[in-house]
Formats: C-alpha cells, sequence, structure tokens
C-alpha cells in the first residue's frame, strides 16, 4: 500500500473530516489533501507516528470503558 493510501486509510478509520484530522495534527487541510491525492508525500516516520498517537487513544478509550474488576456493582 503506497503512503497516500495508509493516510487516508488511517484517516477514514478515526472518522474524522480532512479539517479535523488535519487539525488534530496541526497539518495545513491543504498538505493533507496534496498527501491523500499522492501529490506530495510526508516523512515516512510522521505516518508512523500518527498511527502510533491514534493506536494509543484507541487503546485509552478501550480501557477507558472496561469495568473497574474485583467491584460488585454496588462498589464493594
Amino acid at each position: 500500500m503506497d503512503i497516500s493510501a495508509r493516510i487516508k486509510e488511517l484517516r477514514k478509520k478515526t472518522g474524522l473530516s480532512q479539517s479535523k484530522f488535519s487539525a488534530k495534527f496541526g497539518i495545513p487541510v491543504r498538505t493533507l489533501q496534496q498527501w491523500e491525492q499522492g501529490i506530495s508525500a510526508p516523512p515516512e516516520y510522521l505516518v508512523r507516528m500518527m498511527a502510533y498517537i491514534m493506536l494509543l487513544e484507541e487503546k485509552s478509550h478501550i480501557q477507558d470503558e472496561e469495568p473497574i474488576r474485583g467491584k460488585n456493582a454496588d462498589g464493594k
């Protein structure tokens, strides 16, 4: 998979628009559009870093939803 497809796939997995995704990572919208269209490309490390950040946020979100073990519904 080429880098433009990876960026687009990553953004779509987040469910964010180009505008919101670019704001999240401090990237101009036009730059993100150029990356997704294959007009230009970011450094590979940047794509890996964005994917890693998204993975950490996803894991954090899942952990926040897990019930606390060892406690009954009444908190005892």
